[in-house]
C-alpha cells in the first residue's frame, strides 16, 4: 500500500488527506500507522514543561484561558472542562480553566462588530492578567486571532504555551512553551492535541489523590 499522500490544492484546506482510493480497513491501518508516529516523537520533555506551567498557574490561584478555532474550539472546550471539573480533587486548590471558544454572543458581537480577527484578543483584554496561562491550540500555528491573542496575553503578562501541528506555523515565536506534533494530517495533529490534554488532566487528576 502506497503511503504517499493525496495533496489538496484548496486554499486553507486540507494539507494532506491520505492515501486514495483505499478501502476503510487499509485506510484505517495507514491512519494507525501515522497517530503512533505520533505518539513515539511526541516531545516529552516539552510536554513535562508545559505540566509544570499549568502546576504553577494553579498553584497561584490564576486563571487558563483556552482558545482554538473549528476543531480546535472544540478542543478548548473539552479542555476547559476537563481541567476544571475531572482534575480537581477534594482539599486541592482547583484549576481556574475557561474555555474562551463557549462565549457564543461575545465572540459573534466581535466577529460581527469588530473583525474575527479578534474574537479571543478582544476577551483576553477583559480578563486575562498577569500570572494567568493562555493556551492556544492551533494545526496551522498561523490563525490571525490566535496570533493576536498571544501578542495580547503577553501585553498582559500572562503566559502562552500553544499545542500545534504541522511545522508549528508563527505561534511558535510567540510562545513561552509549545508542544508540536510534525504530521500534516489534520485529523492526527487534532487527536494528538486532545490526547496531551488528557494525559495533562488525568497526570493532575493522579497527582491529587
Amino acid at each position: 500500500m502506497a503511503d504517499k499522500p493525496m495533496r489538496s490544492t484548496r486554499p486553507g484546506g486540507y494539507h494532506a488527506l491520505g492515501p486514495g482510493g483505499l478501502g476503510i480497513k487499509d485506510f484505517a491501518r495507514w491512519y494507525r500507522r501515522q497517530s503512533l508516529e505520533q505518539w513515539e516523537k511526541l516531545d516529552l520533555a516539552a510536554l513535562e514543561r508545559i505540566a509544570r506551567l499549568v502546576e504553577s498557574t494553579r498553584a497561584a490561584g490564576s486563571f487558563i484561558w483556552v482558545c482554538g478555532n473549528g476543531g480546535s474550539a472544540a478542543t478548548g472546550a473539552h479542555i476547559g472542562c476537563d481541567f476544571g471539573k475531572t482534575a480537581a480533587a477534594r482539599g486541592r486548590k482547583p484549576l481556574k480553566a475557561v474555555s474562551l471558544c463557549d462565549n457564543t454572543a461575545f465572540m459573534t458581537a466581535i466577529g460581527n462588530d469588530l473583525s474575527f480577527d479578534e474574537t479571543f484578543s478582544r476577551q483576553l483584554e477583559n480578563v486575562a492578567g498577569r500570572g494567568d496561562l493562555v493556551l492556544l491550540i492551533s494545526g496551522s500555528g498561523n490563525s490571525p486571532n490566535l496570533l493576536r491573542a498571544a501578542r495580547t496575553a503577553r501585553a498582559k503578562g500572562a503566559k502562552v504555551v500553544s499545542l500545534l501541528g504541522f511545522d508549528g506555523g508563527k505561534l511558535k515565536a510567540l510562545s513561552d512553551e509549545f508542544l508540536l506534533v510534525p504530521s500534516d494530517q489534520y485529523g492526527v495533529v487534532e487527536d494528538m492535541h486532545m490526547s496531551i490534554a488528557h494525559v495533562l488532566t488525568f497526570y493532575l487528576k493522579q497527582k491529587n489523590a
